[in-house]
């Protein structure tokens, strides 16, 4: 029950956990933020379009004001509703576009393009009641409630505060001349709205703070769980083991093959056998090409006299050899003048030239 509470879930989600909520369209997603960003980007399309608006709507007020006077019959109606139409859709969609788009972005930049439909399919724990009502009263819920309220009651200060500011300058504005009272009207309407834009803007960054940090809250995992993921993803440790055994088979394996090709082995009668092999154009030394204890030990020199491999039993040396170097390595520099030896003594056996290390 303590792992269903959340209390025990006192790890950070692992990266395969965050993909995979990823991959289902889970994802801290502000809305707030992508709000405020196509917000800003509709009142600046409609500072940029506003020239472009102006003048198509006085175009459209003198086509209406073209009807005056005439009788409007359904022909009239049908061609007047169509180009409210046109006109509406013409002046509103590059704004509308444009909103869309930053708003779009304003998503894809807080965690990336992601194309999901787990998200659209029906999901019966949803219709939970028990659940759905424990929601309400979360602390997610209050934390949202208060968000609104606090957004829409600095947002209306703000906004009171400049209007009010702006009534002391109505009487002066009267007596303008209407190009220059529009324009006055105009810079007071884009000054609130930035002021505005900023209050959401901050309001939005406070969002998507909260909705990170519960967003990596909600996908905490226990010890027990972390334990679990990385034991899928790497094997239970009687798979690991068997793998090894296998590897561990295929490397003797390959090791064994190996020895028809040694020049020498080396051994301690009982306990350790080396197999080496010295090739000048490769190496600079000779190379450990099998090695092994008790058994394996006996298998190599079983195999070494199969294939007429030189045996030295050298004691000190087969443990020296043993211990310092593993197979497919060069033997160490202080066993040079040992291994020499060694060498000499088989290569005298199959008539070949002294080795000089």
């Amino acid at each position: 029950m303590a792992d269903e509470s959340g209390a025990d879930k006192t790890e950070e989600a692992t990266p395969k956990r965050l993909e995979d909520a990823k991959k289902e369209g889970n994802v801290p997603k502000s809305v707030d933020m992508a709000g405020a960003i196509a917000l800003a980007a509709a009142t600046l399309g409609f500072a940029a379009f506003f020239g472009f608006i102006a003048s198509g709507l006085a175009a459209f007020f003198r086509y209406c004001l073209s009807y005056a006077g005439k009788e409007l019959g359904m022909n009239a109606l049908g061609g007047l509703g169509l180009a409210s139409a046109i006109e509406t859709l013409k002046l509103a969609l590059p704004i509308a576009v444009l909103t869309a788009l930053f708003g779009a972005i304003g998503y894809i930049a807080q965690f990336g393009f992601i194309f999901s439909l787990k998200p659209l399919q029906p999901n019966l724990k949803k219709l939970n009641p028990i659940k759905g009502l424990g929601s309400l009263f979360s602390t997610q819920r209050f934390l949202d409630g208060f968000k609104i309220t606090a957004k829409v009651s600095v947002a209306m200060t703000v906004a009171a505060a400049f209007l009010w500011n702006y009534a002391a300058e109505l009487p002066h504005a009267q007596t303008l001349p209407l190009r220059a009272q529009i324009d006055w009207l105009i810079d007071k309407a884009l000054v609130v709205a930035l002021a505005l834009l900023s209050v959401f803007f901050v309001f939005a960054i406070i969002d998507l703070v909260i909705t990170r940090y519960f967003h990596f809250k909600r996908l905490r995992m226990s010890k027990q769980e972390v334990r679990d993921e990385y034991k899928n993803i790497e094997g239970s440790p009687e798979v690991r083991a068997r793998i090894r055994r296998i590897q561990a088979e295929m490397s003797r394996k390959r090791m064994m093959s190996d020895i028809p090709s040694a020049d020498v082995v080396v051994t301690n009668p009982t306990h350790f056998a080396v197999a080496l092999r010295y090739d000048s154009a490769k190496h600079k030394a000779p190379v450990i090409v099998a090695k092994g204890a008790d058994l394996l030990a006996i298998r190599i020199k079983e195999i070494a006299r199969a294939h007429d491999v030189p045996i030295v039993e050298n004691p000190p040396l087969a443990r020296e050899l043993y211990k310092l170097a593993d197979i497919g390595q060069e033997i160490p520099e202080k066993l040079f003048n040992a291994v020499a030896e060694a060498f000499a003594f088989a290569y005298r056996l199959k008539g070949k030239q002294t080795i000089e290390v």
